[in-house]
Protein backbone atom coordinates (compact mmCIF):
# COMPACT_ATOMS: atom_id res chain seq x y z
CA UNK A 1 0.00 0.00 0.00
CA UNK A 2 0.91 3.47 -0.74
CA UNK A 3 3.14 5.65 2.76
CA UNK A 4 0.00 7.31 3.41
CA UNK A 5 -1.22 4.26 4.45
CA UNK A 6 1.15 3.26 8.08
CA UNK A 7 1.19 2.63 11.80
CA UNK A 8 0.17 5.79 13.51
CA UNK A 9 -1.90 7.27 10.65
CA UNK A 10 -5.16 9.10 11.19
CA UNK A 11 -8.18 8.20 8.96
CA UNK A 12 -11.16 10.79 8.41
CA UNK A 13 -14.02 10.41 10.53
CA UNK A 14 -17.61 10.06 9.38
CA UNK A 15 -17.02 9.82 5.48
CA UNK A 16 -16.64 6.97 3.61
CA UNK A 17 -12.81 5.37 3.99
CA UNK A 18 -11.15 5.17 0.89
CA UNK A 19 -8.43 2.35 1.03
CA UNK A 20 -6.21 1.49 -2.53
CA UNK A 21 -3.04 -0.52 -3.14
CA UNK A 22 -1.21 -3.25 -5.35
CA UNK A 23 -1.94 -7.20 -5.40
CA UNK A 24 -1.28 -9.85 -7.56
CA UNK A 25 -3.26 -9.30 -10.49
CA UNK A 26 -6.44 -10.92 -9.83
CA UNK A 27 -6.08 -12.02 -6.45
CA UNK A 28 -8.58 -11.18 -3.93
CA UNK A 29 -7.67 -8.60 -1.37
CA UNK A 30 -9.63 -8.85 2.44
CA UNK A 31 -9.57 -6.03 4.59
CA UNK A 32 -10.41 -5.94 8.32
CA UNK A 33 -10.72 -2.84 10.11
CA UNK A 34 -12.56 -2.49 13.64
CA UNK A 35 -16.05 -4.29 13.16
CA UNK A 36 -15.83 -3.75 9.26
CA UNK A 37 -14.63 -6.39 7.03
CA UNK A 38 -14.36 -6.27 3.25
CA UNK A 39 -13.10 -8.42 0.18
CA UNK A 40 -12.14 -7.22 -3.32
CA UNK A 41 -10.44 -8.46 -6.31
CA UNK A 42 -7.35 -6.87 -7.97
CA UNK A 43 -7.30 -5.86 -11.45
CA UNK A 44 -5.41 -7.46 -14.38
CA UNK A 45 -2.57 -4.94 -13.54
CA UNK A 46 -3.05 -5.41 -9.69
CA UNK A 47 -4.60 -2.34 -8.47
CA UNK A 48 -7.33 -2.59 -6.06
CA UNK A 49 -9.51 -0.20 -4.36
CA UNK A 50 -12.39 -0.40 -2.03
CA UNK A 51 -14.26 1.95 0.17
CA UNK A 52 -15.34 1.02 4.21
CA UNK A 53 -18.19 2.71 6.16
CA UNK A 54 -17.75 5.40 7.91
CA UNK A 55 -16.32 5.31 11.22
CA UNK A 56 -17.05 7.75 14.21
CA UNK A 57 -13.56 10.01 16.05
CA UNK A 58 -11.77 7.28 18.21
CA UNK A 59 -8.86 4.58 18.03
CA UNK A 60 -6.81 3.10 18.34
CA UNK A 61 -7.49 0.17 15.77
CA UNK A 62 -5.53 -2.13 14.18
CA UNK A 63 -5.99 -1.95 10.07
CA UNK A 64 -5.46 -5.43 8.36
CA UNK A 65 -4.88 -6.13 4.60
CA UNK A 66 -4.81 -9.31 3.48
CA UNK A 67 -3.49 -10.94 0.31
CA UNK A 68 -1.35 -14.09 0.25
CA UNK A 69 0.92 -11.56 3.05
CA UNK A 70 -0.45 -9.41 6.01
CA UNK A 71 0.03 -6.34 6.42
CA UNK A 72 -1.02 -4.94 9.85
CA UNK A 73 -1.45 -1.04 10.77
CA UNK A 74 -1.22 -0.59 14.15
CA UNK A 75 -2.50 2.48 16.18
CA UNK A 76 -4.94 3.67 13.73
CA UNK A 77 -7.37 6.86 14.57
CA UNK A 78 -10.10 8.06 13.05
CA UNK A 79 -10.58 11.73 12.84
CA UNK A 80 -9.96 14.73 11.16
CA UNK A 81 -7.07 14.93 8.67
CA UNK A 82 -5.67 18.60 7.24
CA UNK A 83 -4.00 18.80 4.15
CA UNK A 84 -1.10 21.98 5.34
CA UNK A 85 0.48 22.73 1.63
CA UNK A 86 2.05 25.94 0.45
CA UNK A 87 5.69 27.79 0.19
CA UNK A 88 8.02 28.52 2.81
CA UNK A 89 6.26 29.92 5.33
CA UNK A 90 4.31 26.62 5.20
CA UNK A 91 7.11 25.12 5.44
CA UNK A 92 8.82 26.90 8.20
CA UNK A 93 9.75 24.40 11.32
CA UNK A 94 8.76 24.49 14.90
CA UNK A 95 13.00 24.62 15.02
CA UNK A 96 14.73 23.72 12.09
CA UNK A 97 16.29 25.90 9.31
CA UNK A 98 14.95 28.56 11.71
CA UNK A 99 12.52 28.69 14.58
CA UNK A 100 9.50 30.07 16.27
CA UNK A 101 8.97 32.35 19.01
CA UNK A 102 9.57 30.41 22.36
CA UNK A 103 10.38 27.41 20.45
CA UNK A 104 12.14 25.10 22.96
CA UNK A 105 9.04 25.95 25.13
CA UNK A 106 6.73 24.33 22.17
CA UNK A 107 9.14 21.79 21.61
CA UNK A 108 8.70 20.61 25.16
CA UNK A 109 5.01 20.94 25.56
CA UNK A 110 4.50 18.99 22.21
CA UNK A 111 2.91 15.57 23.85
CA UNK A 112 0.24 15.32 22.29
CA UNK A 113 -0.54 11.19 21.19
CA UNK A 114 -4.11 12.02 19.43
CA UNK A 115 -2.05 14.60 16.77
CA UNK A 116 -0.40 12.56 14.26
CA UNK A 117 2.23 14.25 11.84
CA UNK A 118 2.77 13.14 8.34
CA UNK A 119 5.50 15.00 6.34
CA UNK A 120 5.68 14.25 2.12
CA UNK A 121 8.88 14.30 1.12
CA UNK A 122 9.83 16.90 -1.85
CA UNK A 123 9.49 15.26 -5.32
CA UNK A 124 9.11 16.98 -8.52
CA UNK A 125 7.41 14.82 -11.06
CA UNK A 126 6.92 15.89 -14.83
CA UNK A 127 3.73 13.07 -14.36
CA UNK A 128 1.60 12.53 -12.03
CA UNK A 129 2.59 10.07 -9.61
CA UNK A 130 0.71 7.38 -7.48
CA UNK A 131 4.03 6.62 -4.43
CA UNK A 132 5.16 9.04 -2.42
CA UNK A 133 7.84 9.09 0.84
CA UNK A 134 7.09 9.75 4.24
CA UNK A 135 5.75 8.16 7.48
CA UNK A 136 3.16 9.00 10.20
CA UNK A 137 4.40 9.81 13.32
CA UNK A 138 2.92 10.54 16.71
CA UNK A 139 3.27 14.51 17.84
CA UNK A 140 6.07 14.25 20.20
CA UNK A 141 8.96 16.57 22.11
CA UNK A 142 10.81 14.43 19.17
CA UNK A 143 8.85 14.57 16.09
CA UNK A 144 7.23 17.91 16.16
CA UNK A 145 10.96 20.38 15.80
CA UNK A 146 10.90 20.05 12.04
CA UNK A 147 7.37 19.74 11.04
CA UNK A 148 5.36 22.59 9.84
CA UNK A 149 4.58 25.52 12.36
CA UNK A 150 1.45 26.57 11.18
CA UNK A 151 0.14 23.07 10.59
CA UNK A 152 0.89 22.00 14.22
CA UNK A 153 -0.29 25.17 15.89
CA UNK A 154 -3.30 25.22 13.71
CA UNK A 155 -4.17 21.19 14.39
CA UNK A 156 -3.15 21.56 18.47
CA UNK A 157 -5.72 24.22 18.26
CA UNK A 158 -8.38 22.18 17.29
CA UNK A 159 -7.17 19.45 18.74
CA UNK A 160 -7.33 21.29 21.97
CA UNK A 161 -10.95 22.40 21.18
CA UNK A 162 -12.63 19.49 19.63
CA UNK A 163 -10.90 16.46 21.27
CA UNK A 164 -10.75 14.46 18.65
CA UNK A 165 -7.43 13.06 16.48
CA UNK A 166 -5.92 15.43 14.26
CA UNK A 167 -3.70 14.04 11.50
CA UNK A 168 -2.03 16.94 9.44
CA UNK A 169 -0.35 16.55 5.94
CA UNK A 170 2.47 18.66 5.35
CA UNK A 171 2.94 19.07 1.76
CA UNK A 172 5.12 22.14 1.11
CA UNK A 173 8.38 23.47 -1.01
CA UNK A 174 9.85 26.84 -0.23
CA UNK A 175 10.17 29.44 -2.83
CA UNK A 176 7.70 27.68 -5.24
CA UNK A 177 4.84 29.59 -7.22
CA UNK A 178 1.22 28.69 -7.30
CA UNK A 179 1.38 27.50 -10.79
CA UNK A 180 3.34 23.92 -9.82
CA UNK A 181 0.69 22.42 -7.60
CA UNK A 182 -2.07 22.95 -9.75
CA UNK A 183 -2.92 19.99 -11.94
CA UNK A 184 -2.76 19.93 -15.47
CA UNK A 185 -6.23 18.84 -15.82
CA UNK A 186 -6.66 22.16 -13.73
CA UNK A 187 -5.14 24.38 -15.99
CA UNK A 188 -6.44 22.73 -19.81
CA UNK A 189 -10.42 22.88 -18.11
CA UNK A 190 -9.05 27.21 -17.77
CA UNK A 191 -9.87 29.23 -20.73
CA UNK A 192 -7.59 32.03 -18.83
CA UNK A 193 -4.52 29.63 -17.78
CA UNK A 194 -5.37 26.95 -20.41
CA UNK A 195 -1.49 28.19 -22.36
CA UNK A 196 0.55 27.61 -19.36
CA UNK A 197 0.19 24.07 -19.79
CA UNK A 198 1.39 24.12 -22.81
CA UNK A 199 4.88 24.56 -22.15
CA UNK A 200 5.20 21.73 -20.05
CA UNK A 201 4.68 18.35 -22.61
CA UNK A 202 3.28 15.13 -21.13
CA UNK A 203 7.14 13.57 -20.81
CA UNK A 204 8.41 11.35 -18.60
CA UNK A 205 10.98 13.46 -16.33
CA UNK A 206 14.00 11.97 -18.67
CA UNK A 207 12.28 13.18 -22.02
CA UNK A 208 11.61 16.14 -20.27
CA UNK A 209 14.59 16.83 -18.52
CA UNK A 210 16.35 15.82 -22.71
CA UNK A 211 13.98 18.35 -24.06
CA UNK A 212 15.14 20.92 -21.79
CA UNK A 213 19.02 20.15 -22.30
CA UNK A 214 19.03 20.14 -26.05
CA UNK A 215 17.07 23.38 -26.23
CA UNK A 216 19.49 25.08 -23.59
CA UNK A 217 22.41 23.68 -25.72
CA UNK A 218 21.23 25.10 -29.37
CA UNK A 219 20.96 28.57 -27.38
CA UNK A 220 24.22 28.14 -25.96
CA UNK A 221 25.80 27.40 -29.40
CA UNK A 222 23.47 29.99 -30.87
CA UNK A 223 25.57 32.80 -29.18
CA UNK A 224 28.85 31.43 -30.21
CA UNK A 225 28.01 30.46 -33.99
CA UNK A 226 29.93 33.42 -35.29
CA UNK A 227 32.80 31.94 -33.11
CA UNK A 228 35.47 29.95 -34.61
CA UNK A 229 35.61 26.35 -33.00
CA UNK A 230 37.10 25.32 -29.63
CA UNK A 231 40.77 24.67 -31.16
CA UNK A 232 42.31 27.62 -29.96
CA UNK A 233 41.09 27.57 -26.47
CA UNK A 234 44.66 26.95 -25.62
CA UNK A 235 45.47 30.21 -26.53
CA UNK A 236 42.73 32.29 -24.41
CA UNK A 237 45.04 32.56 -21.59
CA UNK A 238 47.21 34.67 -24.23
CA UNK A 239 47.60 38.29 -24.03
CA UNK A 240 47.37 38.77 -28.03
CA UNK A 241 44.69 36.29 -28.01
CA UNK A 242 42.05 38.52 -30.07
CA UNK A 243 38.60 38.11 -28.58
CA UNK A 244 36.55 41.10 -30.43
CA UNK A 245 33.85 38.72 -31.27
CA UNK A 246 33.42 37.10 -27.29
CA UNK A 247 30.11 38.39 -25.94
CA UNK A 248 30.26 40.96 -22.98
CA UNK A 249 29.10 40.26 -19.54
CA UNK A 250 28.85 42.51 -16.14
CA UNK A 251 31.10 41.47 -13.68
CA UNK A 252 31.14 40.81 -10.81
CA UNK A 253 28.02 38.63 -11.33
CA UNK A 254 27.07 35.47 -11.58
CA UNK A 255 26.60 34.12 -15.38
CA UNK A 256 22.75 32.97 -14.39
CA UNK A 257 21.67 36.52 -14.40
CA UNK A 258 22.95 36.84 -18.31
CA UNK A 259 19.58 35.89 -20.63
CA UNK A 260 19.75 32.07 -22.13
CA UNK A 261 22.62 31.20 -19.00
CA UNK A 262 19.97 30.65 -15.94
CA UNK A 263 20.80 26.97 -15.83
CA UNK A 264 24.04 26.96 -17.76
CA UNK A 265 26.92 24.84 -15.55
CA UNK A 266 30.42 24.27 -16.94
CA UNK A 267 33.64 25.68 -17.74
CA UNK A 268 33.24 29.52 -19.00
CA UNK A 269 36.67 31.84 -19.81
CA UNK A 270 36.32 35.37 -18.85
CA UNK A 271 38.94 38.26 -20.23
CA UNK A 272 39.70 42.03 -19.12
CA UNK A 273 42.72 44.30 -20.35
CA UNK A 274 43.73 47.00 -18.08
CA UNK A 275 45.86 49.65 -19.08
CA UNK A 276 49.32 49.86 -16.50
CA UNK A 277 51.39 52.95 -17.45
CA UNK A 278 55.07 52.35 -17.63
CA UNK A 279 56.06 53.55 -14.12
CA UNK A 280 54.70 50.86 -12.30
CA UNK A 281 55.34 47.76 -14.51
CA UNK A 282 58.56 46.84 -12.19
CA UNK A 283 56.63 46.55 -9.67
CA UNK A 284 55.24 43.29 -7.98
CA UNK A 285 50.98 43.35 -7.72
CA UNK A 286 48.00 42.03 -6.34
CA UNK A 287 45.04 40.83 -7.99
CA UNK A 288 41.63 40.81 -6.16
CA UNK A 289 39.36 39.08 -7.92
CA UNK A 290 36.29 38.67 -5.06
CA UNK A 291 34.81 35.27 -5.15
CA UNK A 292 34.60 33.19 -7.87
CA UNK A 293 32.07 29.89 -7.76
CA UNK A 294 33.16 27.18 -8.11
CA UNK A 295 36.70 26.86 -9.42
CA UNK A 296 39.46 29.28 -11.19
CA UNK A 297 42.60 29.17 -13.11
CA UNK A 298 43.73 32.40 -13.56
CA UNK A 299 46.33 34.27 -16.14
CA UNK A 300 48.02 37.80 -16.29
CA UNK A 301 49.40 37.48 -19.70
CA UNK A 302 49.53 34.20 -20.39
CA UNK A 303 50.95 33.54 -17.01
CA UNK A 304 49.19 31.54 -14.23
CA UNK A 305 49.05 33.59 -11.47
CA UNK A 306 46.56 31.61 -9.20
CA UNK A 307 43.35 29.39 -8.50
CA UNK A 308 41.84 27.42 -6.45
CA UNK A 309 38.22 25.53 -5.67
CA UNK A 310 35.76 27.60 -3.35
CA UNK A 311 32.44 29.33 -4.06
CA UNK A 312 32.53 31.45 -0.99
CA UNK A 313 36.75 32.44 -0.84
CA UNK A 314 37.91 35.43 -1.89
CA UNK A 315 40.89 35.51 -4.61
CA UNK A 316 43.75 37.30 -3.59
CA UNK A 317 46.75 36.19 -5.90
CA UNK A 318 50.03 38.06 -6.19
CA UNK A 319 51.51 39.46 -9.53
CA UNK A 320 55.12 39.07 -9.85
CA UNK A 321 57.28 42.23 -10.63
CA UNK A 322 57.82 42.14 -14.21
CA UNK A 323 54.95 40.50 -15.47
CA UNK A 324 52.83 43.56 -16.04
CA UNK A 325 53.72 45.82 -19.49
CA UNK A 326 53.02 49.19 -20.26
CA UNK A 327 49.66 49.83 -21.51
CA UNK A 328 47.79 47.00 -22.60
CA UNK A 329 47.73 43.65 -20.14
CA UNK A 330 45.17 40.74 -20.17
CA UNK A 331 43.82 39.32 -17.10
CA UNK A 332 42.06 35.82 -18.36
CA UNK A 333 40.34 33.52 -15.84
CA UNK A 334 38.98 30.33 -16.72
CA UNK A 335 36.06 29.64 -14.09
CA UNK A 336 34.66 25.96 -13.90
CA UNK A 337 31.33 25.24 -11.79
CA UNK A 338 29.51 22.28 -11.15
CA UNK A 339 26.03 23.10 -9.94
CA UNK A 340 23.42 25.87 -8.80
CA UNK A 341 25.68 29.84 -9.56
CA UNK A 342 28.64 30.10 -11.44
CA UNK A 343 30.76 33.17 -12.04
CA UNK A 344 32.92 35.99 -10.40
CA UNK A 345 30.74 37.60 -8.09
CA UNK A 346 30.48 39.39 -4.84
CA UNK A 347 30.63 43.28 -4.51
CA UNK A 348 32.53 45.20 -6.81
CA UNK A 349 34.72 46.77 -4.31
CA UNK A 350 36.59 43.56 -3.91
CA UNK A 351 37.33 43.59 -7.60
CA UNK A 352 40.43 45.71 -8.55
CA UNK A 353 44.73 45.26 -9.39
CA UNK A 354 46.66 46.69 -6.90
CA UNK A 355 50.39 48.41 -7.84
CA UNK A 356 52.03 51.03 -6.30
CA UNK A 357 49.34 51.76 -3.80
CA UNK A 358 47.38 52.57 -6.57
CA UNK A 359 43.56 50.26 -6.84
CA UNK A 360 42.41 49.66 -10.60
CA UNK A 361 39.06 48.75 -10.66
CA UNK A 362 38.04 45.70 -12.76
CA UNK A 363 34.80 45.96 -12.19
CA UNK A 364 32.49 46.83 -15.69
CA UNK A 365 32.09 44.85 -19.08
CA UNK A 366 34.54 41.61 -19.73
CA UNK A 367 34.61 39.41 -22.84
CA UNK A 368 33.27 35.72 -21.88
CA UNK A 369 32.68 32.76 -24.18
CA UNK A 370 31.67 29.25 -23.03
CA UNK A 371 34.42 26.61 -23.21
CA UNK A 372 32.44 23.35 -22.17
CA UNK A 373 28.44 23.14 -20.93
CA UNK A 374 28.11 20.66 -17.61
CA UNK A 375 24.57 18.76 -17.25
CA UNK A 376 25.45 16.23 -14.70
CA UNK A 377 23.46 18.13 -11.69
CA UNK A 378 21.26 20.04 -14.29
CA UNK A 379 18.20 18.29 -12.72
CA UNK A 380 14.73 19.59 -12.73
CA UNK A 381 13.32 21.48 -9.98
CA UNK A 382 10.08 22.68 -8.59
CA UNK A 383 9.25 26.27 -10.43
CA UNK A 384 10.64 24.92 -13.81
CA UNK A 385 7.08 24.01 -15.20
CA UNK A 386 3.83 24.13 -13.71
CA UNK A 387 2.18 21.40 -12.10
CA UNK A 388 5.13 19.51 -10.67
CA UNK A 389 4.85 19.41 -7.07
CA UNK A 390 0.91 18.42 -7.99
CA UNK A 391 2.37 15.74 -9.70
CA UNK A 392 4.62 14.67 -7.31
CA UNK A 393 3.15 15.74 -3.65
CA UNK A 394 -0.61 16.14 -4.15
CA UNK A 395 -1.74 13.32 -6.90
CA UNK A 396 -0.48 10.66 -4.65
CA UNK A 397 -3.00 11.90 -1.67
CA UNK A 398 -5.93 12.61 -3.63
CA UNK A 399 -8.08 9.78 -3.06
CA UNK A 400 -7.55 9.84 0.77
CA UNK A 401 -10.43 11.69 2.27
CA UNK A 402 -9.49 15.05 4.37
CA UNK A 403 -11.45 17.33 5.83
CA UNK A 404 -9.83 20.37 4.67
CA UNK A 405 -6.56 22.24 3.25
CA UNK A 406 -4.59 25.06 4.89
CA UNK A 407 -2.94 27.04 2.47
CA UNK A 408 0.13 29.82 2.95
CA UNK A 409 2.14 30.43 -0.26
CA UNK A 410 1.89 33.81 -2.76
CA UNK A 411 5.20 35.36 -2.48
CA UNK A 412 6.57 33.78 -4.92
CA UNK A 413 3.82 35.02 -7.18
CA UNK A 414 3.93 38.53 -6.06
CA UNK A 415 5.76 39.73 -9.60
CA UNK A 416 2.44 39.03 -10.72
CA UNK A 417 -0.17 39.28 -8.15
CA UNK A 418 -2.85 40.61 -10.08
CA UNK A 419 -2.75 37.16 -11.68
CA UNK A 420 -3.10 35.65 -8.58
CA UNK A 421 -7.10 36.58 -8.10
CA UNK A 422 -7.63 33.90 -11.01
CA UNK A 423 -4.55 31.36 -9.99
CA UNK A 424 -6.05 31.07 -6.56
CA UNK A 425 -9.52 30.52 -7.21
CA UNK A 426 -8.42 27.78 -10.35
CA UNK A 427 -5.86 25.83 -7.22
CA UNK A 428 -9.17 25.36 -5.18
CA UNK A 429 -11.52 24.42 -7.52
CA UNK A 430 -8.85 22.00 -9.05
CA UNK A 431 -8.17 20.27 -5.67
CA UNK A 432 -11.69 20.65 -4.70
CA UNK A 433 -12.06 18.04 -7.48
CA UNK A 434 -8.95 15.88 -7.25
CA UNK A 435 -9.78 15.46 -4.13
CA UNK A 436 -13.31 14.46 -5.06
CA UNK A 437 -15.41 16.92 -2.21
CA UNK A 438 -16.48 20.28 -3.97
CA UNK A 439 -17.03 21.80 -0.72
CA UNK A 440 -13.92 21.21 0.67
CA UNK A 441 -13.01 23.68 3.34
CA UNK A 442 -10.37 25.96 1.81
CA UNK A 443 -8.47 28.03 4.21
CA UNK A 444 -5.05 30.28 3.31
CA UNK A 445 -2.84 33.04 5.10
CA UNK A 446 -2.92 36.45 3.66
CA UNK A 447 0.68 37.69 2.80
CA UNK A 448 2.06 39.43 5.91
CA UNK A 449 3.40 42.95 6.72
CA UNK A 450 6.73 43.29 4.69
CA UNK A 451 9.03 46.27 3.37
CA UNK A 452 8.28 45.25 -0.16
CA UNK A 453 8.98 48.91 -1.08
CA UNK A 454 12.06 49.62 0.87
CA UNK A 455 10.05 51.65 2.97
CA UNK A 456 9.00 54.44 0.48
CA UNK A 457 5.07 53.69 -0.67
CA UNK A 458 5.90 55.73 -3.56
CA UNK A 459 7.41 52.75 -4.70
CA UNK A 460 4.75 51.01 -4.96
CA UNK A 461 4.46 46.94 -3.63
CA UNK A 462 2.99 44.48 -5.51
CA UNK A 463 2.08 42.43 -2.15
CA UNK A 464 -0.53 45.10 -1.29
CA UNK A 465 -1.98 43.60 -4.77
CA UNK A 466 -1.38 40.09 -4.06
CA UNK A 467 -3.42 40.79 -0.56
CA UNK A 468 -6.06 42.11 -2.60
CA UNK A 469 -5.95 39.11 -5.09
CA UNK A 470 -6.01 36.81 -1.99
CA UNK A 471 -8.47 38.36 -0.76
CA UNK A 472 -11.36 37.66 -4.12
CA UNK A 473 -10.95 34.16 -3.38
CA UNK A 474 -13.04 34.57 -0.92
CA UNK A 475 -15.75 34.51 -3.37
CA UNK A 476 -15.53 31.11 -3.78
CA UNK A 477 -17.56 29.24 -0.66
CA UNK A 478 -16.09 27.53 2.39
CA UNK A 479 -13.20 29.59 1.60
CA UNK A 480 -11.32 31.71 4.64
CA UNK A 481 -8.50 34.23 5.00
CA UNK A 482 -6.77 35.18 8.08
CA UNK A 483 -5.22 38.49 7.84
CA UNK A 484 -1.49 38.69 9.79
CA UNK A 485 -0.93 41.85 8.26
CA UNK A 486 -0.38 43.26 12.22
CA UNK A 487 2.21 39.84 13.10
CA UNK A 488 4.53 40.34 10.32
CA UNK A 489 8.57 41.24 10.13
CA UNK A 490 9.48 44.46 7.96
CA UNK A 491 12.44 43.04 7.46
CA UNK A 492 11.97 39.01 7.56
CA UNK A 493 9.71 37.72 4.95
CA UNK A 494 9.92 34.76 7.45
CA UNK A 495 8.37 36.72 10.66
CA UNK A 496 8.71 33.88 13.64
CA UNK A 497 5.45 33.94 15.37
CA UNK A 498 4.03 31.33 13.94
CA UNK A 499 1.17 30.73 16.84
CA UNK A 500 -0.97 33.34 15.91
CA UNK A 501 -0.65 32.15 12.42
CA UNK A 502 -1.95 28.40 12.97
CA UNK A 503 -4.62 29.78 15.89
CA UNK A 504 -6.03 31.90 13.38
CA UNK A 505 -6.51 29.43 10.99
CA UNK A 506 -8.35 27.57 13.46
CA UNK A 507 -10.11 29.90 14.23
CA UNK A 508 -11.45 29.93 10.85
CA UNK A 509 -12.22 25.92 10.78
CA UNK A 510 -13.77 26.41 14.48
CA UNK A 511 -16.84 28.88 12.95
CA UNK A 512 -17.29 27.76 9.68
CA UNK A 513 -16.46 23.94 9.67
CA UNK A 514 -17.55 23.20 13.07
CA UNK A 515 -20.34 25.21 13.72
CA UNK A 516 -18.27 27.10 16.25
CA UNK A 517 -19.24 30.32 17.95
CA UNK A 518 -15.97 32.35 17.68
CA UNK A 519 -15.00 35.76 16.82
CA UNK A 520 -12.47 34.17 13.72
CA UNK A 521 -11.16 36.88 12.43
CA UNK A 522 -10.08 40.42 12.34
CA UNK A 523 -11.62 43.72 10.14
CA UNK A 524 -11.98 42.95 6.97
CA UNK A 525 -11.70 45.81 3.83
CA UNK A 526 -15.32 45.81 2.97
CA UNK A 527 -15.44 49.48 0.59
CA UNK A 528 -14.92 52.86 0.29
CA UNK A 529 -16.30 55.86 -0.71
CA UNK A 530 -14.59 59.25 -0.80
CA UNK A 531 -15.25 62.82 0.38
CA UNK A 532 -13.54 66.09 -0.80
CA UNK A 533 -10.71 65.95 1.58
CA UNK A 534 -11.68 62.43 2.84
CA UNK A 535 -11.70 58.75 2.08
CA UNK A 536 -14.01 56.52 4.42
CA UNK A 537 -13.33 52.41 4.48
CA UNK A 538 -15.55 50.29 5.70
CA UNK A 539 -15.02 47.06 7.26
CA UNK A 540 -16.49 43.66 7.73
CA UNK A 541 -15.62 41.70 10.32
CA UNK A 542 -15.57 44.45 13.34
CA UNK A 543 -16.53 42.90 16.01
CA UNK A 544 -17.44 45.84 18.70
CA UNK A 545 -15.85 48.17 16.54
CA UNK A 546 -12.54 49.62 15.68
CA UNK A 547 -10.58 51.15 18.25
CA UNK A 548 -7.30 53.67 16.87
CA UNK A 549 -4.36 52.27 19.28
CA UNK A 550 -1.63 54.56 20.95
CA UNK A 551 -3.74 57.89 20.99
CA UNK A 552 -5.70 59.51 17.99
CA UNK A 553 -3.26 59.01 15.34
CA UNK A 554 -4.31 56.72 12.72
CA UNK A 555 -1.32 54.28 11.39
CA UNK A 556 -0.88 52.21 8.17
CA UNK A 557 -3.24 53.97 5.97
CA UNK A 558 -1.72 56.06 2.90
CA UNK A 559 -4.38 58.49 0.68
CA UNK A 560 -2.74 57.76 -3.21
CA UNK A 561 -2.04 61.08 -4.79
CA UNK A 562 -3.81 61.69 -8.99
CA UNK A 563 -0.19 60.11 -10.32
CA UNK A 564 -0.87 57.06 -8.87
Amino acid sequence: MPAIFGDSMVLQRDEPIRLWGKAIPREKVTVIFHQQRKVVAADDKGAWNLILSPEKAGGPYELSVISGISLVFKGVMMGDIWVCSGQSNMEFPVKGWSSVVNAEDEIAAASYPDIRLFTVEKNVAALPETELNGKWETCSPASIPLFSAVGYFFGRSLHKELNIPVGLINTTWGGTPIETWISRIGFEKDTYFSSVIKTAPELSMESLLKQRRDKEQAYVQSLQNDLPDLSDSTQWKDHNYDDAKWKKMRLPGLWESQPGLSRLDGIVWFRTEIDISADDIDSPAVAHLGMIDDSDDTYLNGERIGGMNGWNTERVYAVRAGLLKPGKNVLAIRVTDGGNGGGIYGDGSLLFLSVNDKKISLSGDWRYRIQEVLYSSNGIGPNDYPSLLYNGMIHPIEKLQVKGVIWYQGEANTPTAYEYRKALPLLIRDWRARFQNPSMPFYFVQLTSYNAANGNSANGSTWAEMRESQAMALKLPATGMAVTTDIGEANDIHPRNKQDVGYRLALLALRDTYGRTVLASGPLYASMKTGKASVTVSFSSAGKGLVVKNGNVLHGFEIAGSDL
